[in-house]
This record gives C-alpha cells, structure tokens and sequence, in this order.
C-alpha cells in the first residue's frame, strides 16, 4: 500500500458501510475491475551475454551462439525469421557468413524490441 493509504481505505470503509448491498457489490466489482486493469511492473531483461564470434562458424553454430547470447528471448518469435534465413543459407547456397551477419542483425533488433530500446 501507498503512503496514505491507511486514511484512504478507512474513509472508503466507512463509505462502503453506509451503502446498500447492491451498491456494495457493484462498488466491490468495480474495485475487482480497476484491479485487473493494472500492468504488472515490467521485469527486468539482462543484456546478452558477449559470445565472440569464431573465424569459420557454420550456420548452425551460429544460431546455437545467438540463442545462447540472448537467452532471454522468446526463440519462438524469432522462429519465422531465422528459419527463412537458414533456408536462404540450405537451399538456396547463400553464404554462411551473409546469412550469420543477418541472423545477428534479427536478434540484436528482437532483443531491443523487447528491452523498448528500439
């Protein structure tokens, strides 16, 4: 509870007595209503861990050091992007090192999505 908040319910106590039953469960409901519309306090998300780079890295590695990097995201948001991009990399032959260079680019721009860092 705020500071004040003491003065506060005791007066809508006091309120909430003098009125009828029905009038004290529509207060009561709204009460619950207001309730439900808070937003939880945002939590806080750490920074990524720095994960260098190796010379050579495949494809695959690659997505194993960024899902380790930024172990706070949700992998399945990410799932459509990165899976065009392995495909991009598997069938069609695009290089590995394009397609890691944009997987990167994919996770750093979700990690600042959800940080609000955008």
């Amino acid at each position: 509870m705020t500071a004040g908040a003491g003065e506060q319910g005791k007066r809508l106590l006091k309120l909430f007595r003098e009125l009828s039953e029905e009038q004290q469960r529509t207060l009561l409901s709204f009460a619950e209503f207001l309730a439900s519309q808070e937003q939880p306090a945002p939590k806080e998300i750490p920074e990524p861990e720095a994960i260098p780079r190796p010379e050579g890295e495949s494809v695959v590695k690659a997505m194993k050091r960024l899902s380790a990097t930024y172990h706070m995201l949700d992998k399945s948001k990410l799932l459509n992007e990165t899976s065009a991009l392995m495909a991009q990399h598997v069938m069609q032959g695009r290089p590995a090192h394009e397609v890691i260079d944009e997987l990167e680019v994919v996770f750093e721009m979700h990690y600042k999505r959800v940080t609000g860092r955008e």
